[in-house]
């Protein structure tokens, strides 16, 4: 049975995401969360210290023996198993980070710690898509695609209608429709590519460059504009790079004033800690929410999937079958 601190740590395996505020760097986010951690860690009750027999002096000076003075058997504490000389039992806890965000954008950003690093492996090897929010604005193009890099061109954006700007949207989502088949390693013939593809799974297999699975613009009042955009093997740069182009396409000019996150795969903004959350008690709790909808999600396809696989006659026989033992329970009942 391992120490309170050991079994404080094996409730921190897992995966969690926190969100991460604009203008911070996401290691500056990772090194806070591991300090906390490893407070919240060591912080627990220290086990209690082992004891020896050591031989001390009798405290009762008139009793003398030959030769020396009197002895006596003591248990005393073993001081250097003390925390004060041995220091925290935990000294580092490995952070794993996921899909990154750079300084300037802000939103979902999923951690792992211990075991959870493995488990965040095999959840990017499913081709999980990212949510993000765009916030952007007509009239200014600048040297890094952001509204703080050096401005390189200034145009008008009166012309620029809804009409447009959705007919713009579409040749996007149809360049990145066929991008999407050509990385996919499945036959665009075959019965299995339209099967994929009628559930949603036609993708890339592995690494690509990056792919919008989907695009639509929400707010629309020049010269400011907002998207959400659904992608994969994205980056940020990449994000505000289409923004600039869509400019081009309007025969105007974008920038991309803000970039967050708002989804990773199963995390979305909802399950996000705070900053005044990232404590060890905040962060196994959700880690436990994490794995307890992980197994309820299990459990309901599960059963799903047996009632998909009863054929119409069993559904009813079964039916038949409740009816039939219900009515005999209440005839039982009655007659007791």
């Amino acid at each position: 049975m391992g120490s309170p601190a050991v079994r404080m740590f094996h409730r921190l395996e897992g995966l969690f995401c926190v969100y991460k505020p604009a203008g911070v760097h996401w290691k500056l986010v990772r090194d806070t969360i591991e300090t906390n951690l490893l407070k919240g860690v060591n912080a627990t009750p220290a086990r209690p210290l082992p004891h020896e027999v050591r031989f001390l002096p009798s405290p009762n000076k008139d009793r003398e023996v030959a030769g020396g003075l009197a002895l006596r058997a003591a248990s005393v504490p073993v001081l250097s198993k003390h925390p004060l000389v041995t220091g925290p039992e935990f000294q580092h806890i490995k952070v794993g980070v996921g899909h990154r965000l750079d300084v300037s954008s802000s939103g979902v950003l999923v951690l792992a710690v211990g075991n959870g690093n493995r488990t965040m492996r095999d959840l990017y090897r499913t081709r999980t898509t990212r949510d993000y929010s765009l916030q952007c604005e007509f009239g200014m193009a600048t040297q890094d695609f952001t509204d703080t890099g050096r401005v390189v061109e200034r145009s008008t954006y009166g012309h620029i209608t809804r009409e447009k700007m959705e007919r713009v949207i579409a040749m996007l989502e149809g360049a990145n429709q066929k991008a999407l088949r050509m990385y996919s390693s499945v036959d665009m013939s075959s019965q299995e590519a339209y099967e994929l593809a009628a559930k949603g799974l036609l993708g890339p297999d592995g690494k690509s460059v990056p792919i919008l699975t989907g695009l639509r613009c929400v707010h629309f009042q020049p010269p400011n504009f907002t998207l959400e955009v659904q992608c994969l093997n994205e980056t940020q740069k990449y994000l505000r790079k289409v923004v600039h182009e869509m400019g081009l396409e309007l025969r105007s000019t974008a920038v991309c004033k803000g970039v967050r996150r708002t989804r990773d795969g199963p995390f979305t903004l909802q399950h996000a800690l705070t900053r005044h959350h990232w404590t060890a008690a905040d962060v196994a709790q959700a880690m436990q929410q994490h794995r307890w909808k992980k197994r309820s999600k299990g459990r309901c396809g599960t059963v799903t999937d047996k009632a998909v696989a009863q054929t119409p006659g069993e559904t009813l026989a079964a039916s038949q079958e409740d009816e039939a033992n219900r009515e005999a329970t209440i005839a039982e009942l009655q007659c007791r």
